[in-house]
This record gives structure tokens, sequence and C-alpha cells, in this order.
């Protein structure tokens, strides 16, 4: 299992968000490279980005401060946010990013996401409240259950979906397992929990759940209530 650390980028800032709300956005770092930088210090291999003014835009709108994380570690990145097209796949491959997300466009356009994944290193983001599909930003709540969108791409070559429970992100008030292993299960692909983690026990309950292939940590690393030099021996 992978721990992916978190930096959400709003107006050049790394931030983070309550239930994905942008105007509960708290700053964190004014430098989001440094805040990656010690990420990699502390034994990451990953690195979990999000554009939030691009996942509202539906077009990149944090490409600078990207660009300076790219530079500035060897982080494996995967990133998300107002990824609409090709050209903006290939842009971001050439600017070194390893793996992109498609998230709203997924549910809006499953064959796109289908054809992408054929030809480049996708993860589908299924962002979810009470079951049910959230686009946009999660700014609307679609009519199609989570589950069933995680099974249109059991075999489209995409190499992991992300699933959050939008009502835990950002509360740290425990990771949704139950819910990230239905998605697992729906899909068959390497699934990563993404939402609510709080401490080492929501590490500890993934890892041992055994259908969850990654966790990502936002909030409980910059509130300080995980270790993650812990958390990463601990895998």
């Amino acid at each position: 299992m992978d721990i992916l650390p978190a930096i959400d980028l709003k107006d050049g800032k790394a931030v983070r968000l309550s239930k994905g709300l942008m105007q509960s956005a708290k700053i964190y770092s004014d430098e989001p490279w440094m805040v990656a930088k010690r990420f990699e210090e502390l034994g990451s291999k990953w690195l979990h980005i999000v554009d939030l003014n691009g996942a509202f835009k539906g077009s990149p709108a944090n490409l600078e401060q990207i660009k300076k994380i790219r530079e500035n570690c060897n982080l494996k990145i995967e990133l998300g946010g107002g990824i609409r097209d090709e050209d903006t796949i290939k842009m971001y491959l050439d600017l070194g990013v390893n793996r992109l997300i498609l998230g709203s466009i997924a549910v809006k356009d499953p064959q796109f996401v289908k054809d992408m994944a054929a030809l480049y290193p996708i993860a589908v983001g299924i962002d979810a409240k009470d079951g049910m599909v959230a686009v946009e930003g999660w700014a609307e709540v679609s009519s199609m259950k989570a589950v069933d969108l995680a099974k249109e791409f059991a075999s489209a070559g995409v190499e992991a979906i992300i699933c959050t429970d939008i009502s835990k992100d950002g509360m740290l008030c425990g990771v949704n397992v139950e819910f990230t292993e239905s998605i697992a299960n729906a899909s068959g692909i390497d699934t990563i929990a993404s939402g609510g983690v709080k401490d080492i026990e929501d590490i500890k309950a993934c890892k041992a759940n055994g259908h969850i292939s990654g966790v990502i940590v936002g909030k409980a690393f910059y509130e300080g209530s995980l270790d993650l030099e812990e958390a990463f021996k601990l895998i």
C-alpha cells in the first residue's frame, strides 16, 4: 500500500478545504514546492496534487506552482483538477507529471477516459456524497452511483481509482474504508482511499483491509495529527 501526501493548490498556495468547499480554504504554505520537498525527506514516493482552481474553471490554473514542484522534487506525481482534453494531458506529461487524474469528465464522457487510458497513465477520480458521484469541483452531485461508475472502468486500462468520500474530506474524522472497498470490488482496479484520514489508526485500517492499494493524506499531516514518518515505516 502507498501513502500519497497531498498538496491542494488554490491561487498558487497550498491549502486544505473542508468537505470540498472553496470558502473553507485554510492556507498552509505560500511555497508548495517546499511542502513537496518535505514529503520527499519524510520518505514519500508519491505526491498527489489537486489544482482546485482548475477543477472549478475546467482548465489548468496553477501551472507555475506545478512546474516549481516538479523541478524541486523527485517524487512521482499524480495530478488532477480541470483536465478535460488530450492536449492538457500531453502538456502535463511533458512537464514531468507521472499520472493524470480524470474526474468530472469520467462521468460526462467515460469513452474519452477509456481512450486516454489506452494511451497515457490515467487514474479516475470518483468523488461521492452519500454514494452518489459529485462533479465540477464537487459543486454538483450527479444521479450516478459511485460503484456504477467504478464498474464502467473495470477493464479500461486505468491505473488506479481515487475515491473520495466528500463528507469526510478535510474533517479528520476517519477514512470510509467500506466505501473504498466497495469501489475496489466493483472495479477490480487498484483503489486509493481519500478523505478523512486522522491518524495512524486510519493508515492501519486501510492496510489491514487488503483491498486498498493507497491512501491520500492531507489535513492530518498539516494539522499534526499524523506522524508521516511513522506512517511510512508502517507500510
